[in-house]
């Protein structure tokens, strides 16, 4: 009786497969679609992932190359569906897959955001450090949003990854154009700090020399001409040597550098808490670290802006463009 049940499940099967390459041989991509739900929920019942998952790949890059979107993105959510079902572990094997997918759902389909979310939500599977989504599929999503030259999201995925120097590639493209000539190291200065926010030194560090020495507007250090540049160069060996005195001087001396942009009081207070085991500040002073600390250094720098917990501090927006992409940026955490 058994071999019987499997052999009419085959034979349902078979039936399927026939009708879905009827109906994609004529152009009935809306019955085409149909079929796929239906061998979806035949091969899901039968345990046949391997089958599912490849079948549910062809079948969405068919739909996308014949513009049917939506059907298309829906069994690209459905392979996620099938990842999380048959328990299969993240690998950069499956990104890759998911990363093509992506780059073939049009940018205004709703679709593309839910698979998008789905899958970075499997990305997660067994690795409960990466709860935003697992660094390499970041990786392949900017390099996406890069191409598309939304470099907003690019800059939100890169953030998440550990590409460092395809990171500070695209900032550099940003900057020469549509950044002004003197936000050259605000670029990178920004990108180094958020990176220490979110406890990922080594990238920061990649992505700071590469920048440095690939723009072609900066001349090689360090030391460099620009102040900024070394104050960065000079935080990231202070915060290999951990010594909390350094990070004070170091902050006094580029004390003007800090200056200008009021969110990187904030990130600094989040590094002083990260690398040198500085305590958060008190709620009640609205000068931060900077207040208990360096307020002699610093001169009330500030007084006007409200320290919070996030990685990506919340600030004034400065009339540029780097603040702009921050603001931006902020705004999706």
């Amino acid at each position: 009786m058994a071999d019987n049940m499997a052999g009419r499940r085959v034979r349902g099967v078979d039936r399927v497969l026939s009708k879905l390459e009827s109906a994609v041989t004529a152009g009935n991509y809306y019955e085409a679609h149909q079929m796929y739900r239906t061998l979806y929920f035949r091969y899901l019942t039968q345990k046949n992932y391997s089958k599912l998952l490849t079948m549910l790949e062809d079948g969405a890059k068919l739909l996308l190359q014949n513009n049917q979107q939506a059907s298309g993105a829906d069994l690209a959510i459905l392979l996620v569906d099938v990842l999380v079902k048959s328990e299969t572990q993240p690998s950069d094997h499956y990104f890759t897959k998911i990363a093509k997918l992506f780059a073939m759902v049009c940018r205004e389909t709703p679709e593309r955001e839910n698979f998008l979310a789905a899958a970075l939500r499997w990305s997660t599977t067994g690795c409960e450090q990466h709860k935003t989504g697992h660094p390499s599929l970041h990786q392949a999503i900017a390099q996406v949003f890069w191409k598309e030259k939304n470099y907003v999201l690019a800059r939100y995925h890169f953030l998440r990854s550990t590409d460092g120097s395809g990171f500070a590639t695209m900032l550099i493209e940003l900057h020469k154009t549509r950044g002004y000539a003197c936000e050259i190291d605000l670029f990178i200065a920004q990108v180094v700090l958020q990176y220490l926010c979110l406890h990922n030194k080594r990238t920061a560090t990649v992505a700071f020399q590469s920048y440095t020495s690939q723009h072609p507007n900066i001349d090689k250090g360090p030391p460099y001409i620009l102040p900024l540049l070394n104050f960065i160069w000079f935080l990231l060996k202070v915060i290999e040597s951990g010594k909390l005195a350094a990070f004070n001087i170091l902050c006094k001396q580029y004390q003007q550098s800090i200056e200008r942009d009021p969110a990187y009081v904030e990130y600094l207070d989040k590094i002083a808490q990260i690398f040198f085991g500085v305590n958060p500040p008190r709620p009640q002073n609205p000068n931060g670290f900077f207040g208990d600390i360096f307020q002699s250094l610093m001169n009330g720098v500030g007084d006007e802006y409200d320290s919070d917990d996030d990685d990506e501090p919340s600030h004034t927006p400065r009339p540029s463009t780097s603040s702009q992409l921050r603001m931006e940026t902020e705004a999706l955490d």
